[in-house]
């Protein structure tokens, strides 16, 4: 990736969330705390679904997919924001600048498409009971994460390979607390264009055509809903839905509020304030919205954590 380096540029400057010492303390213990809350939490259920029978299931396979993406998700920015505040030392190297824009597009790529495939499993799951097992089968299941890991990792290259073709000139300093695409094509002294076209046709292909998909299928799910005669009924399918419903709000209405809306209907720490939401407090609410709301994953874990007999590792 250096030897594509057109600027000379050899290092960025990464300002960060805030210049005061006694901000920049409270968000070390903050996010160093959020950090190892979400490895903990999607640590713990992934070994609840891999431990338990009972949750070898597609619904519970692309949980633990999305648990081990949101680890690498939040491993991709915050150590190194980390390291920023304790070595007061704010550079990152071109490379390791670029490496970091691949993994954060790779990742959140991966979780997009992994929230629409659990979408249409729930789609399956309510509204096509009867063809469930013959539609979910574990062939199904296991393309729809190969693919979403695929579609993710050609999208993250494609955008890390156009980066090397610009010119940074002497403007290196990146108002953000990590290398946000977005951030360094505004840096760029040079032309821009094709990388502002993959960015919006990469981002709408990998953001928005899942979310619309999400929504369809939320759609059809409410329609079913709505022809359920019994109160209990609709309770059990509101009860399913909501803990995924819940994450997919806050991942995309983040998401798009920062890359797909008008740059004149929000201010620079409104754009801070969102990435925040969906890099870090998204994957660490994750484990909790889907084992509080869940009687099989809250069951799980009260037996990983006390190892009953009979609930072997």
């Amino acid at each position: 990736m250096e030897g594509g380096n057109q600027s000379g540029i050899s290092e960025f400057i990464l300002l960060g969330l805030s210049d005061q010492p006694e901000q920049q303390r409270l968000l070390l213990f903050l996010f160093l705390l959020m950090y190892l809350i979400t490895g903990l939490g999607n640590l713990l259920i992934m070994m609840a679904i891999s431990c338990d029978p009972h949750l070898h299931t597609p619904m519970y396979f692309f949980l633990s997919n999305l648990s081990l993406v949101d680890i690498g998700f939040i491993s991709t920015t915050i150590p190194k924001m980390l390291n920023n505040h304790i070595s007061k030392n704010r550079t990152i190297p071109y490379a390791g600048c670029l490496t970091q824009v691949f993994f954060f597009i790779w990742f959140g790529g991966i979780d997009s498409v992994l929230l629409a495939a659990m979408a249409y499993d729930l789609y399956v799951a309510i509204c096509a009971p009867l063809h469930y097992s013959t539609i979910m089968t574990p062939r199904v299941c296991a393309f729809l994460v190969l693919m979403s890991w695929l579609w993710a990792y050609t999208n993250s290259l494609t955008h890390t390979v156009l980066l090397t073709r610009l010119s940074f000139c002497d403007h290196s300093k990146i108002p953000h607390f990590f290398c946000d695409l977005g951030s360094l094509l505004k840096l760029a002294c040079s032309d821009t264009f094709i990388n502002d076209l993959m960015f919006f046709t990469g981002g709408a292909i990998t953001t928005i055509l899942p979310f619309i998909g999400i929504l369809i299928s939320y759609g059809h799910i409410f329609m079913a809903v709505l022809r359920i005669s019994s109160v209990s009924g609709k309770q059990r399918v509101f009860s399913t839905c909501g803990s995924h419903l819940t994450v997919v709000c806050l991942f995309y209405e983040t998401i798009i509020g920062v890359y797909f809306s008008p740059t004149s209907t929000h201010t620079a720490q409104q754009d801070t304030a969102a990435t925040v939401m969906y890099t870090v407090v998204t994957p660490m609410l994750n484990p909790f919205i889907y084992s509080l709301r869940n009687k099989d994953m809250k069951g799980a874990l009260k037996m990983l954590i006390t190892r009953k007999p009979g609930f072997t590792l």
